[in-house]
């Protein structure tokens, strides 16, 4: 039996300076599976830099479905969109077209589709921050506390969602029980703090200056496809035939505008996937240790697949990303670290997923793994895992 979908708006005062002090409503979708509602879990989904929340979390009604998953066994399950991303309020700025950078014009806009040629943004300035984020989160947390009577809520988070998440939980550890990261983004050397005044464009930091002149970021279907074939290290074993198609459907049900965007396929717009351009900060090799929360007050539990390399790049590149340099950032004992085998960054749309389902599961319960509170692990497509050294 499925888990009904309930729907909330969070009322939010918006900090982006673009719409500041305008009270938004954020976009959440709840599925309660409590059989004792005197004795609530909750667990808050976020998603990563690009794709919106529900197709990574709440994808049909099958075994890629998190929140059902979750629902089913026993838990209160929320998932959010930050503004600016998926069902959640989208600035006004992120409606017009030229508001992208020119690469992105060409590829996916240029042709009447809806641009007749070149254009300079409007709004020549990245769109959030790592402080925005926070105070999103803040206020759906706070929300769901107020809401469902819990003291604490888990919190799970894919890709960039660690950005978010992984600060948050150092700033507000009473709110959280649990963080669970799902291929997380972490720069060990990325920067610690904003620099010079608000929203002032950070050229002294990489990537180029070039890159904060604009504050939306668009994908096509087949730049999505292209991205995902490189990391399947085990072709049709890693992924099911037509999965590409589905999730791109579900990502698209998310975006009025952005799916009547993009270069036309048998006379209709193909659409785009329109996303934030943020400037983040504080999630580091110094900022994870901080006020040592993360793996004492706050356990945590890293996965990724063997084939990512989004979130996995070479040493000498900028940014340079490591899931393992993560792992060992975390200062405290309560730290798990999980690598699966026949996955990439796209995990949440690939077999393997329904044994990281069973992972969330057991991790919700217990805050532990079979009785493994800290180490790291390889799993094997038939969800057998065995400990191995970093």
């Amino acid at each position: 039996m499925l888990i009904k979908a309930i729907d909330h708006e969070v009322k939010h005062a918006s900090t982006l300076p673009v719409n500041e002090g305008e009270v938004i409503k954020l976009f959440v979708r709840e599925r309660d599976g409590t059989k004792n509602p005197t004795k609530r879990s909750a667990v808050l989904m976020l998603h990563g830099r690009s794709v919106p929340v529900l197709p990574g979390a709440d994808l049909g009604t099958g075994d890629y479905n998190w929140m059902q998953f979750l629902a089913k066994a026993g838990f209160d399950v929320f998932a959010m969109d930050l503004q600016g991303h998926g069902r959640s309020p989208r600035p006004a700025v992120m409606n017009e077209p030229c508001n992208t950078n020119a690469t992105q014009q060409a590829k996916l806009l240029h042709d009447g589709h809806p641009l007749p040629g070149p254009c300079t943004p409007s709004y020549a300035k990245y769109l959030g921050d790592s402080a925005s984020d926070w105070a999103e989160v803040h206020t759906v947390v706070e929300y769901i506390k107020a809401e469902r009577g819990v003291e604490k809520v888990a919190l799970f988070g894919w890709s960039a969602a660690a950005v978010a998440l992984g600060p948050y939980a150092i700033q507000y550890p009473d709110n959280v029980s649990s963080l669970f990261l799902l291929a997380p983004v972490f720069r060990p050397d990325g920067p610690a703090s904003k620099p010079g005044t608000k929203w002032e464009r950070p050229d002294a930091l990489p990537p180029p200056p070039s890159l904060w002149t604009y504050p939306m970021n668009l994908t096509g279907r087949d730049g999505f496809e292209d991205a995902w074939d490189k990391e399947l290290g085990c072709g049709d074993e890693q992924r099911e035939e037509g999965m590409v198609d589905t999730v791109w459907a579900a990502i698209m049900e998310s975006d009025v505008v952005g799916r009547n965007w993009g270069p036309p396929l048998s006379g209709v717009p193909s659409g785009v996937l329109r996303y934030r351009n943020p400037f983040w900060w504080g999630w580091n090799k110094a900022g994870a240790k901080v006020d040592n929360v993360l793996g004492h007050k706050v356990p945590v539990l890293i996965v990724v697949g063997e084939h990512d390399k989004t979130v996995n790049s070479v040493p000498g590149t900028n940014p340079f990303l490591s899931v393992t340099e993560l792992y060992k950032a975390v200062p405290g004992p309560k730290k798990m670290h999980f690598e699966v085998a026949c996955a990439g960054h796209q995990i949440p749309w690939e077999r393997v997923v329904k044994h990281v389902h069973h992972l969330s599961r057991k991790w919700l319960k217990h805050t532990e793994i079979d009785g493994h509170t800290k180490g790291t692990f390889f799993m094997d497509t038939d969800g057998d895992y065995t400990e191995q050294a970093l």
